[in-house]
C-alpha cells in the first residue's frame, strides 16, 4: 500500500470523506451503524404480549403509574443484536494495547477468572458461619501476608474497596494516631507530582491541603517541603513512583524529615507495580499505603464489581487500623468484627464498610501472587519499566519528552505536544490514535506538564505489540509537526467523529424525546 511522508494512507479518506465508500445502512462492513434503541424499538410498542390480568384490587396504594413507562419496545434478536452490536464499538485490553497511563490496564491472566468461579469462592456469602468459611478467610489472610512481605510493613487493612477509599483509611489511622497521643494537627502536604484523589480525600477528612512544589526534574522539592514541615502538619501524602512515571529518590530522606517533625507519611501505592520485588516501602519509611490489586496484581478494572484497595500499615498506625480484619488462632481463622480490648484492636478507628472485602478479588490476587511467586513478581516490575523505558526512547525523538534527560522511567513515559505545528495539540493525536486503532493514551495529566500524553504499556505487551503502538504513535506525531489538516478532523473512521466534549460534559442530553417531525405528524 502507498504510505505519505505523513503516514496518512489514500484508502483512509479525508476530512470531507473523499474515497470513503458509501453504503446504504451507513454500515462499513462490520463497523455497523447502530441507532438508539429508542429507535429501534419506539414506545408505541412492545416487544413481548402479555394480557392484562383480570379483576384483583389494586395493592399499590395509589402508587399505581399514571402514564406510559416509555420504554422501547424490542423482540428478543432485537435487543440482543443491539447491545452486541453496541459491545462491538467498545475498546478493550482484549483487542489490544491499552496505553492508559496512571491507571494500569493489564492483561487479567484467565487462569485468576477460573479460580475466582471455583465454588466455595464464587458462592460465598458475608453472613455465614465463621466455621464454614475457613478456605475464604485462610485465602484473604495469605494476600495479607503477601502484601505485608512485599512491602516491609507491619500490618494490613483488607476490607477498604479501592484507592481513594484506601487513602481514606490510611488518613483515619493517622487522624487516629495524632488524637491518641493528643496532637490535633490540621494541615496535610500533598507535591505536585501525587494523584489527583491524594488532597481530594485529605480534603474530604477535613484536613486543609497545601502543595508542596515539584523540581525541574518533576520529583518532589525536598528543601520546600522541609521549609513547611511544622507542629501543624500532621502528614505528607506522596505518590511514589509519581505521575510523571519517575522513583523519588530522595523518599527517605522525605520520610526522615517528617518523622522528625512528628507527622507521619502515607504513600499512595497505585504505581506499586513498578517496584514490587524492588523495594520495600516499609524501608523507606512510609507509615501507610493503599494498593490497588488492579494494577499490581491484575484482578478486573472496574466493570467487575467493587474493587479492592488493601491499605498495609506501619507499626505505628497497626494498632488503629480498621475493623473488621482476620486473625488467626491456632489453625482456624476468625473475624474480629468488635473492639475487645486495647490489647486485642481496642484503638481501632472503627468501621469502613459493611463487611470485609470483595472476595473475587482476593482470588484472583492470590491467583496471581502463587502463579509468579516472588522471582516472578520481581520481573512483573522489571519488564514493566524495561517496556515503559522501550517505549519513551523509541519516540523521544518526535514527541517532547519532558524528563527524559533526567535519567530513565520507570512503569509510564510521558510525553507533551511542544513541537507540534501551530494550532495542533495533544487532543489532536489522541484523535489520530483512534483511527490507527488504538484508546487514546492518558491526555493532560499530570497537570505539572502542557499538553501531557501519559503512556503505561504494562509489562504485559509483548514487543510485537509495542513496536507496532510505536509505530502508529510517531506516524500520528509526524502528521502533527507537518501540520497534515486531515488530522484536526480525526477519527475519520470511527463509528462517530470527533465530538464537541466540552459542551457534551457541561450539557449533556439525558433523554430521549421523540423527534419533532413525529411529534408534528401525530
Amino acid at each position: 500500500m502507498s504510505v505519505n511522508a505523513s503516514g496518512w494512507r489514500p484508502e483512509m479518506g479525508d476530512a470531507s470523506g473523499g474515497g470513503a465508500v458509501e453504503t446504504f445502512t451507513g454500515n462499513r462492513a462490520l463497523m455497523l451503524e447502530e441507532p438508539l434503541i429508542f429507535e429501534i424499538g419506539g414506545t408505541a410498542r412492545t416487544g413481548v404480549d402479555i394480557d392484562v390480568p383480570a379483576g384483583g384490587a389494586s395493592r399499590l396504594g395509589g402508587l399505581e403509574r399514571s402514564r406510559p413507562i416509555g420504554l422501547p419496545g424490542l423482540t428478543e434478536p432485537e435487543a440482543v443484536r443491539h447491545y452486541t452490536r453496541l459491545s462491538r464499538q467498545n475498546y478493550a485490553i482484549d483487542l489490544g494495547l491499552f496505553p492508559l497511563g496512571s491507571c494500569t490496564m493489564k492483561h487479567n491472566p484467565r487462569l485468576n477468572e477460573r479460580m475466582a468461579r471455583l465454588p466455595g469462592f464464587a458462592d460465598i456469602h458475608p453472613l455465614q458461619p465463621v466455621d464454614t468459611v475457613q478456605g475464604g478467610l485462610a485465602l484473604i489472610h495469605l494476600v495479607g501476608e503477601w502484601l505485608v512481605k512485599l512491602t516491609g510493613m507491619t500490618a494490613v487493612a483488607m476490607s477498604p474497596k479501592a484507592g481513594a477509599h484506601g487513602e481514606l483509611c490510611g488518613l483515619l489511622a493517622i487522624r487516629s494516631a495524632l488524637e491518641a497521643r493528643g496532637d490535633a494537627r490540621r494541615v496535610i502536604l500533598v507535591p505536585e507530582s501525587a494523584h489527583g484523589t491524594n488532597p481530594a480525600t485529605a480534603a474530604f477528612c477535613g484536613y486543609a491541603v497545601e502543595n508542596i512544589p515539584a523540581t525541574a526534574e518533576g520529583r518532589v522539592d525536598l528543601a520546600a517541603l522541609q521549609a513547611r514541615l511544622g507542629p501543624d502538619v500532621a502528614a505528607v501524602m506522596i505518590t511514589n513512583p509519581n505521575t510523571c512515571g519517575l522513583f523519588e529518590r530522595d523518599m527517605k530522606a522525605i520520610s526522615d524529615a517528617v518523622h522528625a517533625a512528628g507527622a507521619l507519611v502515607y504513600c499512595d501505592g497505585a504505581n506499586f507495580n513498578a517496584i514490587v520485588g524492588r523495594v520495600r516501602p516499609g524501608d523507606l519509611g512510609v507509615d501507610a499505603m493503599h494498593i490497588n490489586l488492579h494494577k499490581t496484581f491484575s484482578t478486573p478494572h472496574g466493570g467487575g464489581g467493587p474493587g479492592a484497595g488493601p491499605v498495609v500499615l506501619s507499626a505505628a498506625l497497626a494498632p488503629y487500623a480498621p475493623l473488621p480484619f482476620i486473625e488467626r488462632q491456632g489453625d482456624r481463622f476468625v473475624l474480629i468484627e468488635e473492639e475487645t480490648a486495647e490489647d486485642h484492636h481496642g484503638d481501632s478507628f472503627g468501621r469502613m464498610v459493611a463487611f470485609h472485602g470483595q472476595m473475587g478479588m482476593f482470588v484472583r490476587a492470590a491467583a496471581y501472587m502463587l502463579s509468579h511467586g516472588a522471582d516472578g513478581l520481581r520481573q512483573v516490575a522489571e519488564d514493566a519499566v524495561l517496556n515503559a523505558n522501550y517505549v519513551l526512547r523509541s519516540l523521544e525523538d518526535v514527541l517532547d519528552a519532558p524528563f527524559a534527560a533526567s535519567g530513565p522511567c520507570m512503569h509510564e513515559a510521558l510525553f507533551s505536544d511542544e513541537g507540534m505545528a501551530e494550532g495542533f495539540t495533544t487532543l489532536d493525536i489522541a484523535k489520530g490514535l483512534i483511527d490507527e486503532g488504538f484508546h487514546p493514551m492518558t491526555m493532560y495529566f499530570p497537570l505539572v506538564v502542557h499538553g501531557a500524553m501519559l503512556v503505561e504499556p504494562t509489562e504485559t505487551e509483548s514487543k510485537a505489540a509495542l513496536d507496532q503502538f510505536i509505530g502508529a504513535l510517531r506516524s500520528v506525531a509526524n502528521r502533527a509537526r507537518q501540520g497534515d489538516p486531515a488530522l484536526k478532523g480525526a477519527p475519520h473512521l470511527a463509528p462517530r467523529r470527533r465530538l464537541d466534549e466540552t459542551a457534551a460534559a457541561r450539557k449533556p442530553v439525558l433523554v430521549w424525546r421523540e423527534p419533532e417531525v413525529a411529534e408534528a405528524a401525530e
